[in-house]
């Protein structure tokens, strides 16, 4: 059996870093004993690249490397970044692309994409620091959807930052608060209802596109919502099937799917959503979810049958794949 050396990405200068440490150390775990030897390259919040506790340059970090396992989350490992310097390098990866990458990475253009497809989103305005008279704004944003409202960062994930608030005075001074960390904040209307999340794979049991099982997330009572903290703290209820109607399942896969193809996603992808009474709504797609002991895409996978490792080894046979139809194709 073929080895191959294959550096597991984790870390990074985003916010989610601890979370990206965590699921890069399940990954490595996970690949112990497989074909796919795991070599550990550590990305310092300060953008350092450590293999073996020494600093090295990506390029010497990965010359000997067959295949990397991007276990990255946030910006740098979902905006494009990383992936563009891996295409540049010649290095096969997991995941999405750059350029779908950086365009999924972006709440507003994500949104901006998918309206034509007829997928119903929270109504949204993206606010931007350059904005003179934010006040006047509010007003006009509460006329258009109410006063429960719910301010995030364009990019980003782990629901780090986010908000929910009530009334204007409460929303002017969180966008304001945030614009002076960010270029700009996305103010959506709070929609009240159920909240889910599907996982999507590629070539899997003979679907271009595999959709795991609807995950139903419960977060405590006291919690606002499901927020960083509630994410990883074990204390939010994750229900796998999720309590959804038929109906209700068939339409969360279906629009899981449609997202990742319609957005050239690769490999996986995991779409969140709120059921409301007035229907369901798509809030973002995670190019790279949390593949954590804690995270949502396992409980799916173990929910159909599917282990962690094999799930991880089929990522990395289809990003070998990839590269050899690529160079195949260069040769014709």
């Amino acid at each position: 059996m073929s080895q191959y050396r294959t550096a597991v990405m984790r870390g990074g200068p985003s916010d989610e870093h601890l979370v990206s440490m965590q699921t890069g150390r399940s990954v490595i775990d996970a690949l112990l004993d497989t074909q796919f030897q795991p070599i550990d390259i550590t990305i310092s919040r300060q953008g350092e690249w450590l293999v073996d506790g020494f600093v090295r340059t990506p390029e010497a970090a990965l010359s000997a490397i067959d295949v990397v396992f991007i276990a990255l989350h946030g910006s740098y490992g979902e905006d494009g970044t990383v992936q563009r310097l891996l295409d540049r390098l010649g290095v096969p990866y997991t995941g999405s692309g750059a350029f779908a990458s950086n365009r999924a990475m972006n709440k507003v253009l994500t949104k901006e994409f998918l309206k034509p497809l007829g997928i119903k989103t929270p109504r949204y305005m993206k606010v931007s620091r350059d904005v003179t008279d934010v006040a006047r704004l509010v007003d006009s944003i509460s006329g258009l959807f109410g006063d429960r409202y719910v301010v995030k960062p364009v990019d980003g994930g782990s629901s780090i930052a986010t908000t929910m608030v009530k009334g204007n005075a409460e929303l002017l001074h969180t966008i304001q608060h945030m614009l002076q960390e960010r270029p700009a904040v996305l103010v959506e209307e709070q929609i009240i209802g159920k909240e889910a999340t599907v996982g999507v794979i590629d070539t899997l049991r003979g679907q271009s596109h595999y959709h795991l099982p609807a995950v139903e997330i419960v977060p405590p009572s006291e919690a606002a919502f499901f927020d960083y903290e509630n994410k990883y703290n074990g204390q939010t209820e994750e229900i796998c099937p999720g309590r959804f109607s038929i109906e209700e399942k068939r339409e969360l896969g279906d629009i899981a799917r449609t997202v990742h193809a319609a957005m050239e996603l690769s490999q996986y992808s995991r779409s969140d959503f709120m059921i409301a009474p007035t229907g369901i709504f798509f809030l973002e797609v995670n190019t790279l979810p949390g593949l954590t002991p804690q995270s949502l895409f396992p409980k799916a996978l173990d929910a159909v049958g599917m282990s962690y490792r094999d799930f991880l080894l089929h990522l990395l046979s289809n990003a070998l794949e990839r590269r050899s139809k690529r160079l195949g194709a260069l040769s014709v």
